[in-house]
């Protein structure tokens, strides 16, 4: 049997204190609606319609390719939300699943077993539910034994019913054949003057039909976002899933409180994760690492047994037996060859430092080629910007740079050549060639000694 999702992402969310749509706010670096998204195309569905409201051309920017887009003009509701997909299902047999774009903690499986229940048991619908400590802010389930009478929002029930902590999910799969003839029914008598869906399963039963329920194994599977504190306790749980999936993958963290793990960051076994690192977007980091403390890794690649401390780097790669650190930063574009080393207040951009040189502290590289076995001495810098145009500096293997070298760009230092300490190379360097730039050193003698005296007899 097929399956179709909605997705009900037209809401405002002012609980959020944003000029951001609530479903674009994210979690472990990304918008919460990718995290649904992510989920359902997980399960594979002939279609996903997504129910877009508030600010729907910034939302329909995240959604990608094979999702069909309607929108909610005017937010009357959930029930109102769901009836708005009802064109796009018109010829569609099979199951439908609807759940809300601002819940990205429910886990593929358990969506799964939600779909085989609604099919094993013929029912209308079949929903998720959860017992929950403190179940404020949610409608509560009413039942007669097993069965699912109705679900009552909060602010319309009972102080009786709201002892009641059995909560509504919000997530239900139904069968498409009469689900919107229910929907239909379904009228805004309530305090809000809005068209639930949660009404429908009171219809659902006078029509004589089945409506069932499956509690969820974990609740915090079914917990929304709606403020900041939600956002934040929502990030935790799902870095605390990935980072705890990677330890049973054999990589080891120090410390899984303060470590930040994005939800497309593979790791492999046998590297170690500092406290206060942050990986983010896509980053993949081979076997045998280490990395941190206080690292920051964004869309980046960083091969085998590379070490990382206190350092930041975007966009860029890390090859074999690297070693990085500590507090240096790579820019896009940045390339470490293979047994390279980067070291203490390093600055790097769109360069390639080769196979087993070094730029071991102190220095700007931008817009570089650096050959193999290169040394490159403390305080060096590339000069590609003249202001208005940037240029390369290229640096062939076997090369020496004393420390102090500006390379003024565009400037090649060939094979086997050195610089002298102090010197600004503003010419080709030839291959296996000593270049000295820097002027002749006077001395002055007893100099030092007069303006000694000569600041005492002015009183300073």
């Amino acid at each position: 049997m097929s399956l179709a999702v909605v997705i009900l992402a037209a809401g405002e969310g002012t609980r959020m204190k944003s000029s951001v749509p609530k479903v674009l706010h994210k979690v472990c670096g990304k918008p919460i609606i990718s995290h649904v998204l992510k989920l359902v195309c997980g399960l594979e569905p002939a279609k996903i319609i997504v129910v877009v409201g508030h600010q729907r051309d910034k939302v329909e920017k995240v959604l990608g390719g094979g999702v069909e887009v309607v929108e909610q003009e005017k937010q009357l509701g959930t029930g109102h939300a769901v009836l708005i997909a009802e064109k796009s299902l018109k010829d569609y047999r099979g199951d439908v699943l609807v759940l809300s774009g601002d819940s990205p903690l429910t886990r593929g499986e358990t969506l799964q077993k939600l779909i085989e229940l609604r099919r094993r048991t013929g029912a209308a619908v079949a929903l998720l539910t959860a017992v929950l400590k403190n179940p404020t802010g949610y409608g509560r389930i009413i039942r007669d034994g097993d069965k699912i009478i109705r679900i009552v929002e909060e602010k319309d029930a009972t102080a009786k019913e709201r002892e009641n902590n059995e909560v509504n999910s919000g997530i239900y799969c139904f069968d498409n054949d009469e689900l919107f003839d229910f929907l239909k029914r379904v009228t805004n008598d309530n305090e809000q003057k809005e068209f639930y869906l949660t009404d429908i399963v009171q219809i659902i039963r006078e029509k004589q039909k089945k409506a069932v329920g499956m509690l969820a194994e974990d609740e915090t599977e079914i917990l929304g976002i709606n403020s900041r504190k939600q956002q934040a306790e929502a990030d935790k749980i799902i870095r605390k899933r990935i980072i705890y999936r990677l330890m049973d993958e054999g990589i080891t963290f120090i410390d899984p409180d303060l470590t930040f793990v994005g939800s497309d960051v593979r790791i492999e076994r046998d590297t170690i994760v500092h406290p206060l690192t942050f990986l983010e977007g896509e980053v993949l980091i081979g076997e045998g690492c280490e990395i941190g403390p206080s690292v920051r890794l964004v869309n980046t690649i960083v091969g085998k047994n590379v070490k990382i401390q206190n350092t930041v780097i975007k966009d860029s790669v890390i090859e074999d037996d690297a070693s990085l650190g500590p507090f240096c930063s790579l820019r896009k574009g940045a390339n470490i060859k293979k047994g390279a080393k980067v070291g203490t207040f390093v600055e790097i951009k769109k360069s390639e430092v080769g196979v087993d040189s070094k730029v071991p502290h102190l220095s700007y590289i931008g817009d570089a080629v650096i050959g193999e076995n290169v040394n490159i001495g403390a305080g060096s810098i590339t000069c590609n910007y003249d202001g208005i145009e940037k240029h390369k500096t290229v640096i062939e293997d076997d090369v020496f740079i004393g420390s102090d070298t500006m390379l003024v760009a565009p400037v090649k230092i060939k094979k086997g050549a050195m610089t002298g300490a102090g010197s600004a190379i503003t010419s080709d360097v030839p291959a296996e060639s000593l270049a000295i730039e820097r002027s002749e050193q006077k001395v002055i003698k007893g100099y030092a000694k007069k303006l000694r005296k000569a600041k005492k007899d002015k009183g300073n």
